[in-house]
């Protein structure tokens, strides 16, 4: 398959400022909805992790398998899931994409083979385990991708999936998004090596340490890792290193030191592969701000949609929870 195609370079772009521009009027609207007095629960934005999100799906078939995290709306943009029904879902509206039972953190449409968000660190690692296995059995070559972040490499749970996963060569692709915090724990308070990918070498599988902010080399590296495990090779873990532009969610205030976020503002991913379109003569500035007209409109209908839908009845809930 050519990923690099000049319209798909485009496209990888357009989905990067809308997943950019998502996460700045959904923090504007929970902001507003707060300061109102009307909480719409904790809000995790992955503004600044755009590349992660458009690298990794877009190395993926349509029918292979993502489980998400709490902080996962880039993860559902970029796998296809509705833009309305998203904004929906995170207002607490009928129409999204859980029905506005779920939230900013349970957004899921396995139509999509899009296995869910989850509010427990690492919760989607041995959910994988699930898919993996099934894929196996039926022998359909399709892989299954866990999103987890750096926190989530320290718990239990990402030892022993990553071990059975180890074990029994399932197709798995690890990819732990290393913002450098677990909340507000530095990931070198609760890693005591310098790159977690490195953990692989302790289960025999391949791992890798990439750029988190380089869209293409993530879908370079993903893409081959899905390979592998199509021809029964076995799990990969892909470290991302990376950073989250605002604090770990709206409730608990920024911490971390001026001059690192400086640091990391300054190698934003958005601005890095727009640069390098422009580089290789893909899209000019031009063409660059018509795509990113276009995202913002998107938004605005969606957001529209989202006002105009209905809030959820109370009494579909226990339906809905054992549908």
């Amino acid at each position: 398959m050519n990923y690099f195609t000049p319209e798909k370079l485009k496209a990888m772009y357009a989905m990067m400022v809308l997943i950019r521009k998502f996460e700045l009027r959904m923090t504007e609207i929970f902001a507003n909805r707060m300061k109102a007095g009307d909480f719409p629960g904790a809000l995790h934005s992955s503004e600044g992790q755009e590349a992660i999100a458009v690298g990794v799906c877009n190395a993926l078939e349509e029918d292979d398998y993502v489980f998400s995290t709490y902080r996962g709306h880039g993860h559902a943009l970029a796998r296809g899931l509705d833009l309305k029904r998203v904004v929906a879902e995170l207002n607490g509206k009928a129409t999204g994409v859980s029905r506005g039972y779920g939230g900013s953190m349970h957004l899921y449409a396995p139509e999509l083979h899009f296995m869910g968000g989850n509010g427990i660190v690492g919760g989607g690692l041995p959910l994988a385990l699930g898919t993996a296995y099934a894929s196996v059995k039926r022998g359909d070559g399709r892989v299954t991708v866990a999103f987890f972040g750096d926190g989530g490499s320290s718990i239990g749970l990402f030892h022993e999936s990553v071990n059975m996963a180890a074990v029994k060569k399932w197709p798995v692709i690890y990819v732990c998004e290393n913002n450098q915090y677990a909340a507000t724990t530095h990931v070198s308070k609760n890693c005591p090596i310098e790159n977690i990918a490195d953990r692989s070498k302790a289960y025999g599988i391949a791992g890798v340490v990439v750029d988190g902010n380089d869209v293409l080399k993530l879908l370079e590296v993903t893409a081959t890792a899905a390979e592998r495990a199509r021809q029964g090779g076995g799990p990969t873990l892909i470290e991302c290193k990376t950073y989250r532009h605002r604090a770990h969610c709206m409730v608990i205030p920024e911490h971390r030191p001026q001059q690192e976020r400086k640091a990391w503002g300054q190698r934003d991913p958005l601005e890095h592969f727009g640069e390098l379109l422009k580089q290789r003569g893909i899209a000019g500035d031009a063409e660059l701000g018509l795509i990113s007209d276009m995202q913002v409109q998107k938004l605005d209908d969606a957001i529209r949609f989202m006002e105009e839908s209905p809030l959820p009845d109370p009494a579909g809930l226990e339906e809905a929870l054992y549908a």
